[in-house]
């Protein structure tokens, strides 16, 4: 019975740099930041929240996709050095 090195076997949990997390990450950040943008803009009777709703979920989709694919890639480089 040979035993597997558990460093070589596919980690369930890691992202797996897939163009659809970005997509998703960005659309959903957008989507749900510019909701309560507009729902803030009713309750306060402004009119510009739903527009730094929708600046702030861009950035921060961009910041979780940065974040996703940034984790791959560095562990692809630290099992290069291996």
């Amino acid at each position: 019975m040979t035993q597997r090195d558990p460093s070589s076997a596919p980690d369930q949990d890691s992202p797996q740099g897939d163009p659809w997390h970005a997509f998703g990450y960005l659309v959903s950040g957008v989507a749900l930041y510019g909701i309560l943008g507009w729902f803030a803009d009713r309750w306060l009777g402004t009119s510009f929240l739903v527009v730094v709703g929708i600046l702030g979920g861009a950035v921060l989709g961009l910041y979780m996709t940065f974040a996703r694919f940034n984790r791959v890639q560095g562990r692809q480089s630290q099992q290069e050095k291996n």
